[in-house]
């Protein structure tokens, strides 16, 4: 069985106050879930970090972030911070490979690549990230984008490496714009991305791989893409800033049964 999944992205939101109130509530909601059928990760800007994971603490929701240094060793890299120092506070994920971050911070496929084996290094779990704009949409190339981005990253893993990671599937054009592919638009998409883990590695190491969907999730659509096949969970932008949502979400994530 794949567990489901739903993480929460904050990107550059929060403050001490409204984080306390936010977290505190999604802590109430998420008492009431079947826990033991989804994970619920927090991922909040670095700043927080002992915040959240102080809040989190003694529950079965965890606490991720959303980058880690390129640079694994400790010494003068001013303004940056490696995996080691995230690992200290307790965090299990790390978000790999967001568009905004492939866009804004020109991160390549190797750097990608690097910050993965960085965070496993660390016993953090990789949420590596892939997807494709509008214009790559439009034009026939999802495939070739989705599979140079998977392979990319693939090609530098072992078979035990491949097997920890879990992968989101974020359409570019979907983030933050409110527009959602349609369930069976991204279902075609995860089914890809699984069918390039079982050339890879066979059919049983990709049936175990989790696949999130990530382009504009919320509670009113979670239901209808959480139950395609190759759909196991959301990670959640917008929508994880609100407690109500985020938990709507996660109720959604919990109908899933997939079985290996």
């Amino acid at each position: 069985m794949r567990k489901a999944m739903v993480a929460g992205n904050w990107k550059m939101n929060g403050s001490l106050v409204s984080n306390e109130l936010l977290v505190n509530t999604i802590l109430k909601g998420a008492d009431k879930l079947l826990t033991d059928s989804v994970d619920v990760v927090l991922c909040p800007p670095n700043v927080y970090l002992s915040q959240i994971c102080e809040l989190l603490k003694n529950s079965s929701v965890m606490c991720g972030v959303q980058n880690i240094s390129l640079h694994q060793s400790d010494g003068a890299h001013t303004g940056e911070v490696n995996a080691r120092m995230m690992k200290e506070f307790g965090t299990k994920y790390v978000i790999v490979g967001h568009s905004e971050r492939r866009a804004n911070q020109f991160e390549s496929d190797a750097d990608v690549l690097s910050k993965i084996k960085h965070a496993l290094q660390y016993q953090m779990i990789p949420i590596f990230c892939v997807g494709e704009t509008l214009d790559q949409r439009e034009s026939g190339r999802i495939e070739v984008v989705i599979s140079d981005q998977v392979l990319s990253v693939l090609d530098g893993l072992t078979e035990k490496e491949a097997s920890e990671i879990v992968v989101a599937y974020e359409p570019v054009w979907a983030i933050g714009t409110g527009l959602t592919a349609s369930p069976d638009q991204a279902q075609e998409v995860h089914r890809y991305i699984r069918s390039l883990f079982s050339s890879r590695y066979g059919q049983e190491l990709a049936e175990k791989v989790r696949i999130l969907y990530g382009g504009s999730v919320n509670a009113a659509n979670a239901s209808d893409l959480f139950k395609m096949k190759d759909i196991d969970g959301g990670l959640v932008g917008g929508a994880s800033l609100k407690a109500d949502e985020f938990l709507g979400i996660c109720r959604s994530s919990t109908n899933l049964v997939v079985s290996d």
